[in-house]
């Protein structure tokens, strides 16, 4: 395998999908949490599993596989039967366990085809153990990387990417909804390189004063534009010998592109008022979460990004892994404390239904705000943890032949922004936590219209246009969830926290 297998003309990923999957059963969640993310991967491509107290037996990679094992389950087996196609059949045992399929409870045998899988189908039993039936593209494997977690084939083959280029010296592009880990797979590239010794420096790029950019990156000397006092050193000569982290590359102001490309293709880079160029041996590394072929990005620096990218799914892509992501987020919250990790199975299966349009960074929020709830006693439902109006009806409506797929849900048509009242716009952020993306999902809409519609809207502000003092009492009144404080002060989730990263408002 080589670098250039994981660009973006490589067909690699074509050839992945249409590969052979294995059926994947991962437990999301158990009364014993060390049993969460062991796997059974069914082999036969046309057989059946029966799952009961007894059997099969699921193991974390390299372990001895055990049986689910709980009183609660019936030793009555549901049993999953796949057929040529990869359409499976789920039948509920005939005793009195209780069955759910993707959070609805069954009494009668429910079909379902294969896309239904690809985007994970939930399993419920007994109300204590859930189960997330999905494919594998690959076979379970313990291979770590820094901060990166999941157990299923999009997390493994993300991981031995990180591993493969963090060996490199190539520059890398990390593509992926908000919220899917981007900026973890970068410290974790970073970690596993020869410049590990050095420290990981990190620009967001949305954040920068475009006026002030080029001295930002490339330094000043003194003098060199209204102001400057004194030299100024750029985030090139600070990331000299290390790893320079270029965060929301999609925003990098128009003028400074070209600047980017020169350091790319030659290592040159001359400071603001200079007579002469230096050169960097930083490494870089971008992300963004934008089209960069559709938003008239400079095609040429795109080409030399490119030359290892990393596709990070959204967390509904890969459900299989909700189960290990809470656990993790768990034992390094200080608020589970009190808890440990017995969430709610109902709370759990919620959250294993739900699409996460803010992904894993907002499946943490939520969480936050659920450990609160159950602290002060309350039994925490996901409609009151997390505003929405969108969630998908079930996909297990008959019992026969199911031909509405739960997930993904369908986007919404094109609409025209004339169309979109400020109470829809406003609407649409308040459901979707204030973040853009999901926002402009709701909405049918680009995500560079639904920029549009926040710069005309009334109400929205501006990060940067907020005072300081009311940023940080609304911090506070929130108790230091950036969610909650966007919804306070009607701005986008996103900017926000670049913002308070800008500022270093501490978020208690």
């Amino acid at each position: 395998m080589t670098d250039t297998d994981y660009t973006l003309t490589s067909p690699l990923a074509k050839l992945a999908d249409n590969a052979s999957a294995l059926l994947g059963l991962t437990i999301i969640w158990h009364p014993d949490s060390q049993r969460i993310g062991e796997q059974f991967m069914a082999s036969n491509p046309d057989g059946q599993v029966e799952i009961n107290r007894f059997l099969p037996l699921f193991r974390h990679p390299g372990k001895d596989g055990l049986p689910l094992g709980y009183g609660g389950i019936s030793r009555d087996p549901v049993r999953i039967s796949r057929d040529g196609y990869d359409n499976i059949l789920i039948t509920p045992p005939t005793s009195r366990m209780v069955v759910e399929v993707n959070g609805e409870e069954i009494n009668a045998p429910v079909a379902l085809n294969r896309e239904q899988l690809e985007a994970g189908v939930i399993l419920g039993l007994g109300r204590a153990i859930i189960i997330c039936l999905h494919w594998m593209r690959c076979l379970p494997k313990h291979n770590p990387a820094l901060g990166f977690i999941g157990v299923g084939s999009a997390a493994i083959v993300a991981r031995d990417q990180i591993r493969q280029v963090a060996g490199t010296e190539l520059p890398v592009l990390l593509l992926g909804e908000t919220g899917t880990g981007k900026e973890i797979a970068a410290r974790a590239i970073h970690a596993y390189s020869k410049r590990a010794s050095a420290e990981l420096v990190s620009v967001n790029m949305a954040a920068l004063n475009e006026a002030l950019a080029a001295a930002d990156l490339f330094g000043a000397v003194k003098g060199a534009y209204t102001g400057a006092q004194n030299a100024r050193k750029g985030l090139f000569a600070e990331a000299e010998g290390a790893t320079l982290f270029l965060d929301e590359i999609g925003n990098t102001p128009g003028s400074i592109q070209p600047m980017l490309l020169r350091v790319l293709e030659s290592g040159d880079y001359r400071p603001l008022g200079a007579q002469q160029d230096q050169k960097s041996s930083a490494r870089l590394i971008a992300a963004t979460d934008q089209d960069l072929y559709s938003e008239g990005f400079n095609q040429a620096l795109l080409r030399r990004l490119e030359s290892f990218i990393i596709h990070l799914p959204p967390l509904r892509a890969r459900r299989e892994d909700i189960g290990v992501l809470l656990l993790h987020l768990l034992s390094t919250s200080k608020l589970s404390n009190e808890i440990g990790t017995s969430l709610p199975v109902a709370l759990v299966s919620e959250f294993a239904n739900y699409d996460w349009p803010g992904n894993i960074r907002q499946l943490a929020h939520v969480l936050r705000r659920a450990l609160l709830a159950l602290q002060l006693g309350e039994v925490p439902q996901l409609a009151s943890l997390v505003k929405t109006t969108h969630k998908a009806p079930s996909s297990v409506a008959q019992a026969s032949i199911v031909t509405d797929s739960k997930f993904p849900q369908p986007a919404s048509p094109r609409k025209k922004l004339a169309e979109l009242s400020d109470d829809d716009v406003l609407r649409a952020m308040e459901n979707n936590d204030w973040y853009i993306q999901g926002a402009a999902q709701e909405l049918g809409v680009s995500r560079p219209s639904m920029y549009k519609l926040l710069d005309n809207h009334s109400q929205i502000r501006r990060a940067e246009q907020i005072p300081t003092e009311e940023i940080r009492q609304s911090l506070e009144t929130s108790a230091g969830d950036v969610e909650a404080c966007a919804a306070l002060l009607k701005t986008p989730s996103e900017a926000l926290r670049r913002y308070l990263k800008l500022v270093e408002i501490k978020k208690d």
